[in-house]
């Protein structure tokens, strides 16, 4: 019985100090790059704002609209030339991609500048998609403080120069679940980015974003 308690034991500490180990990674690749508002962020060709929930009626959640608020301030800012608006769209019931279209246009964003990016099923997936559908080479990543670091780690280490910019969390905090959830998924990442290298669910012809982001839309 000591010998199976003791056993237990390291295997926790492995896994944790495995945990640990790989979240340390993951916050400092991506902390030289990485700032806390539109106003110091650099110039870039694009603002990829990533997807959060949506609801049922057509709005965004408070944390997506905070990440669409800040996608729109570096554009009116002259920091970025389009907005990739990137989100889960993978069924007709569910919709992100179009409520983030329709909040940023509202806000006078022209059309030809909004970038949509319907199959963005996960950070690793929509930087990906970035690169090789949308032939991003230059961005600046939008999300909140807790998803930062992993958003641009990955970005940089598929190639992409990129910076991230941290979207406010305006009369609220995250749940702890998802920030419990974040130390999971930057392992999940530094798996996918050094060991598995996953293809995205669809890739597709290429859109390059200097171009008309309507081309884009459905």
């Amino acid at each position: 019985m000591r010998v199976v308690i003791l056993a237990a034991v390291i295997l926790a500490v492995v896994v944790v100090g495995t945990v640990a180990l790989l979240n340390t990674v993951i916050v400092r690749a991506a902390e030289p790059y990485r700032v806390a508002s539109p106003a110091e962020a650099p110039a870039a060709t694009v603002a990829i704002v990533l997807g959060a929930q949506s609801y049922q009626d057509g709005t965004p959640s408070p944390m997506l609209a905070d990440r669409l608020r800040t996608g729109i301030e570096l554009y009116r800012l002259g920091k970025v030339k389009k907005l990739l608006l990137s989100g889960d769209h993978g069924r007709t019931t569910y919709d992100e991609v179009n409520t983030m279209k329709r909040f940023v246009l509202e806000a006078g964003v022209p059309e030809e500048d909004v970038f949509l990016d319907h199959a963005g099923f996960s950070t690793y997936e929509t930087v990906y998609r970035a690169r090789d559908v949308f032939l991003v080479h230059d961005a600046l990543v939008v999300t909140q403080d807790f998803h930062l670091d992993r958003a641009v780690a990955t970005a940089r280490a598929l190639g992409l120069e990129a910076v991230g910019v941290e979207a406010p969390c305006t009369g609220y905090e995250p749940r702890r679940s998802l920030i419990g959830r974040e130390w999971l998924a930057r392992c999940k990442a530094w798996v996918e980015l050094h060991l598995t290298h996953p293809l995205p669910t669809y890739l597709g012809e290429t859109i390059p974003i200097e171009g008309d982001g309507r081309a884009t839309w459905d």
